[in-house]
């Protein structure tokens, strides 16, 4: 049976996937005391894992939330993003956002984008008074091997499964993704994340933009187009 009979779930990334940039590293870039490059030595070096990283860097934050809601304003995304989420919405694709950034930011900046109804997977971002913030981790798991602040493979495998034998799409680029690219029956990756895919023999395809994702989407969920190589592992989803 081809893979475009299949139910398909997305779950997409948001900094550096829907975002040209991190958004989280611009905030903490123009409001952040300087020591947060210090907490991100020590998360890059392997010393601390992402959650732990965020949440000091969070606390490291001086901005009020007015200026911080006026400088997420500007922030740029993918403008063919919507589009991808209109096909998505015509081939009946339920899609989520997971991220390991901030929560307030990625709605903020789907409502002002028109997707805000997506659901949104992310680390709780909550203002405190004054200049002061606190990150809060809704989604974290103490088994997350990432140690990330949202453990994106627990979401990927736990997430409502009722529609008929779902596959799972992962679309993303970083090392947050790293985990979901292993639950995922296919990854639309770029970036480290393409690298990664590369390195475990993943089954995946390389994208640039959302345009090129919808062309992707295609090659799974049409029995016209080409069909991209299936996951091996995903046999036991096609002879159910």
């Amino acid at each position: 049976m081809g893979w475009w009979r299949m139910v398909w779930r997305v779950f997409v990334d948001f900094d550096g996937t829907i975002t040209p940039h991190d958004t989280a590293d611009l905030i903490l870039e123009r409001f952040a005391e300087p020591e947060w490059r210090s907490v991100e030595d020590e998360w890059r070096k392997g010393v601390i894992g992402s959650r732990e990283c965020m949440a000091r860097q969070t606390g490291l934050i001086r901005v009020s939330e007015t200026a911080l809601d006026d400088f997420v304003a500007d922030l740029a995304i993918d403008p063919t993003f919507p589009e991808f989420l209109a096909d998505c919405q015509k081939r009946a694709l339920p899609v989520a956002i997971v991220s390991d950034g901030f929560d307030r930011v990625i709605r903020a900046i789907a409502r002002r984008h028109g997707f805000g109804a997506v659901p949104v997977f992310a680390n709780e971002l909550t203002f405190m008074g004054g200049d002061r913030w606190r990150l809060g981790f809704p989604w974290a798991k103490d088994s997350c091997g990432s140690q990330s602040g949202t453990c994106k493979c627990t979401i990927v495998t736990t997430s409502d499964r009722r529609a008929r034998r779902p596959l799972n799409l992962l679309i993303g680029d970083g090392r947050s993704d790293f985990c979901a690219a292993l639950e995922a029956d296919f990854v639309f990756a770029k970036k480290q994340l393409l690298a990664r895919c590369h390195e475990q023999g993943l089954p995946h395809c390389a994208f640039a933009t959302f345009e090129e994702a919808t062309r992707l989407l295609a090659m799974l969920t049409d029995p016209i187009a080409q069909p991209l190589a299936p996951h091996p592992q995903s046999e036991r989803a096609t002879n159910a």
